[in-house]
């Protein structure tokens, strides 16, 4: 007997999750919606794709009937509404680990409801994933209330932030390193200028996360083949576990290097480093530089018993693929102890 997909909700109040073993896990999309679908799609700069940009450049994966304009959103809110559709396998994997379903919230949802990280999102949460894809001018900041509610809910034992701020492409004035930046990740939907990240930028200002999100960095290949190359791990460092059986993240053609701006410190732990694409140009690797930091775990400290991971969003999603190591950092991330 097939079983029947669970009917989908929208637009209701949050039900609360009781407290048991398992990790109760929830999802913060720090981005405006309504901001974000209603750019003007004719500007250069600082705006997602719409889904017929993203329909003709993955030509033929979205030609199938439930992605035309009657069953799907055009314009550039099908394409938020992929990266919605994008972490639909962690949720299902994330549930069956721990018992829980994931909430799933937004700073502004399409109903135009706001939604600050007060007792509301934190209450019922023990990982809270703020995946940064607010575009720099849609100026989202973390407001004072909402720091000071994390920082109370990180004294709580067994929390985890998980902050994963998204790429910083073309930060600068400069045309050649913009043009030199797009050929190197060589993704057309992604324009010369793209920035993201101000509401996790504000968060790890104000919880003293030294840690800045820059570039957009193409990772390298595996020699002879076209899949990623394998993560560089520091084992002795993971106490957590997060890279238990895992070898490789996610082939994502612009990821964000997580730059220290403090010294690398037990309280501030690389885990993770990837390898870049060497045979396209960037100034990130003018200087010799051949890896990025792509996963960073810090540790309980001072009055802090919960710890923070940083590492992109969009190695919890399948639009860029997917694999058995990646779904092992699913799991370790949402029943670490």
């Amino acid at each position: 007997m097939t079983t029947m997909p669970r009917a989908r909700t929208y637009n209701q109040n949050h039900v609360a999750r009781p407290r048991t073993r398992g990790r109760r896990v929830s999802i913060y999309w720090s981005w405006a919606y309504p901001w974000e679908a209603q750019r003007d799609p004719a500007a250069m700069e600082n705006r997602f794709s719409t889904i017929t940009e993203v329909r003709n450049v993955a030509w033929p994966a979205y030609e199938t009937p439930e992605y035309d304009a009657a069953n799907f959103l055009q314009g550039i809110a099908g394409t938020l509404e992929l990266f919605h559709r994008s972490t639909l396998d962690f949720q299902a994997l994330a549930e069956e680990a721990t018992g829980h379903p994931v909430a799933v919230f937004q700073r502004i949802d399409q109903a135009g409801f706001k939604l600050p990280i007060d007792e509301r999102v934190l209450a019922d949460t023990d990982t809270l994933m703020i995946f940064g894809l607010d575009h720099l001018l849609s100026q989202q900041e973390a407001a004072p209330e909402e720091v000071a509610a994390i920082a109370e809910w990180l004294e709580r034992d067994g929390t985890c932030l998980l902050l994963a701020p998204h790429h910083d492409v073309g930060f600068t004035d400069d045309y050649g390193q913009r043009q030199v930046e797009y050929e190197h990740h060589g993704d057309r939907l992604v324009p010369r200028q793209q920035r993201f990240g101000q509401y996790t930028r504000s968060l790890m200002t104000a919880l003293d996360v030294p840690v800045r999100n820059v570039w957009g960095l193409r990772p390298a290949v595996a020699d002879g083949t076209n899949e990623i190359a394998r993560l560089t791990a520091i084992r002795d460092l993971d106490t957590p576990r997060l890279l238990t059986d895992v070898s490789t993240l996610n082939f994502h053609p612009h990821l964000p290097h997580y730059e220290l701006t403090a010294p690398e410190s037990d309280a501030v732990r690389v885990l993770g480093r990837q390898r870049v694409d060497l045979n396209r140009p960037h100034p990130f690797t003018s200087d010799g530089t051949t890896e990025f930091n792509a996963l960073i775990w810090m540790p309980p400290a001072d009055r802090r018993a919960g710890d923070m991971v940083l590492v992109d969003s969009t190695h919890f999603t399948t639009l860029f693929g997917g694999t058995d190591s990646l779904r092992n950092l699913w799991r370790n991330l949402v029943t670490m102890k």
